[in-house]
């Protein structure tokens, strides 16, 4: 009876000592995070007022998909500008390299006279020379005679010089310049035409439209944010750890989360990013602890497998291994 009695005792100080350490152990540490996913801002390059609408929150949209349409008269009066610019330009430089055949025939007329003129006064020279030199007639006559025939070959030159300026048209140069003032008011014709097609707004990638800022009738500038995508299709979870959890983590290393929305346990990650937050993200401060400050790392991973009704925002939970001490 004695040995049963000491049999009990014992039992009773072992469940009483198992009891102790249950009481006196530190609950398991437990990380909460939460799923995110790449959110695109959709917005016009250009200011203007909205006249339709084809997407709203909760639609799946495919890239490239328009989702919203903008006008904008001012852009449309500096097309109509362009394109008149760029008309001019064209037409100016259709003259430049143009030939009339009037003016070429005026030309030719022109100089057909200066030559009859050369042949008059080269007779005349011919003749107050001949005269010269038998002595019947004066120095001064023949002078006259010269300077007359000098002024007809000089007109005769010049008729010859704007009959090729007429029939060759304008010089290289100019050429150059009205073809360069073609192309710059083509480009800008372009951009005219570049910045109206961007009042129709279209999708960039795929997803569901999470959030619409845009309504029918209201005026919007450059940039500013008309609806908002998220993929849904690329989600990942969100964890802050301080860096004395890490203890050896590194990208590729997997464990298992639970997501409380969807009742789902031991959902198998992979870490796929650990990095350092900002200064300002400590879980310490050296004046209370007397030690070091423990900076703060984000850690993401992925789902090994596809997670039906995942969305962003949702908290995802994990049992960690605190080895802080």
């Amino acid at each position: 009876m004695r040995q049963i009695g000491w049999v009990v005792v014992l039992a009773i100080l072992a469940a009483l000592g198992g009891l102790l350490w249950f009481a006196t152990r530190p609950p398991p540490l437990t990380i909460q995070g939460e799923v995110s996913a790449n959110r695109i801002d959709i917005s016009a390059r250009v200011a203007g007022r909205v006249t339709k609408l084809h997407a709203d929150v909760g639609q799946d949209i495919e890239p490239g998909a328009v989702v919203v349409e903008l006008e904008s008269p001012q852009l449309d009066a500096a097309k109509l500008a362009a394109e008149a610019a760029v008309g001019v330009a064209r037409a100016d430089f259709a003259r430049i390299g143009s030939v009339r055949p009037e003016a070429v025939t005026a030309r030719q007329a022109e100089l057909a006279a200066a030559e009859a003129d050369v042949k008059l006064y080269q007779d005349a020279y011919d003749r107050q020379v001949a005269l010269s030199r038998s002595g019947t007639t004066s120095q001064a006559r023949v002078d006259e005679a010269t300077r007359n025939l000098e002024a007809a070959i000089r007109k005769r030159e010049a008729g010859e010089a704007n009959l090729r300026l007429t029939t060759e048209g304008a010089s290289a140069e100019e050429r150059a310049l009205s073809e360069a003032q073609v192309k710059q008011a083509e480009a800008g014709l372009a951009q005219r035409q570049a910045d109206i097609a961007e009042l129709t707004v279209r999708a960039p990638v795929a997803g569901q439209v999470t959030t619409r800022v845009a309504e029918t009738g209201a005026n919007y500038g450059a940039g500013a944010p008309l609806m908002s995508l998220v993929d849904l299709d690329n989600l990942w979870f969100t964890f802050n750890l301080r860096e004395d959890l890490l203890d050896g983590l590194k990208v590729g290393d997997t464990f298992e989360v639970a997501v409380p929305a969807l009742s789902k346990e031991a959902v198998p990650v992979r870490v796929t990013m650990i990095n350092v937050q900002g200064q300002y993200a400590t879980w310490r401060a050296t004046r209370a602890t007397g030690g070091f400050d423990l900076r703060t790392f984000e850690v993401r991973a992925v789902p090994t497998e596809a997670i039906e009704g995942l969305r962003p925002g949702m908290s995802v939970v994990a049992a960690w291994k605190d080895r802080s001490g």
